[in-house]
């Protein structure tokens, strides 16, 4: 089945720009070994899986921020993986598996950056856990000074 009609058939007459946050394009053929019918109106999109569809570019992929998991295994890939940090920047879970990807050091520098990018988002995290226990901590006082007063 074409990718295209593949992602139709998945939307179920939705829009894309509807909740979708999982779709499925497992064994669909690419167009010339490239994502055909895959744009950035995806917005809430969170899990990609398209294994063994004979994706060789990475040139077409749009840039989808939400995006979380992608799964690319037994396909044509063998370079351009770097797109791949640029285009999905909360991306936890990559699987490359069955691929034709022959230099490692590209698949280093994209853990690399995923990495880091992992870890400013736990800085993030644990900054913000860090102001709201403080916030809590003064309503709490300003609490305790209420209940003073009122005895």
């Amino acid at each position: 089945m074409e990718m295209k009609k593949r992602i139709n058939l998945e939307l179920r007459s939705r829009v894309p720009e509807e909740v979708v946050t999982e779709l499925v394009l497992d064994n669909c053929l690419c167009v010339n070994g490239e994502i055909e019918g895959l744009n950035d109106t995806f917005k809430e999109l969170e899990f990609l899986h398209m294994a063994n569809v004979e994706l060789s570019s990475l040139a077409q992929l749009p840039s989808l921020n939400k995006l979380q998991k992608l799964e690319f295994s037994d396909n044509m890939i063998s370079e351009g993986l770097e797109v791949l940090a640029e285009k999905y920047p909360n991306l936890t879970y990559l699987n490359l598996s069955g691929n034709k990807i022959k230099d490692l050091s590209t698949v280093e520098a994209l853990m690399k950056k995923m990495m880091m990018t992992a870890e400013e988002g736990e800085e993030e995290e644990e900054e913000e856990e860090s102001l709201q226990r403080e916030k809590r901590k003064r309503d709490g006082e300003d609490d305790g000074e209420e209940d003073d007063r009122s005895f």
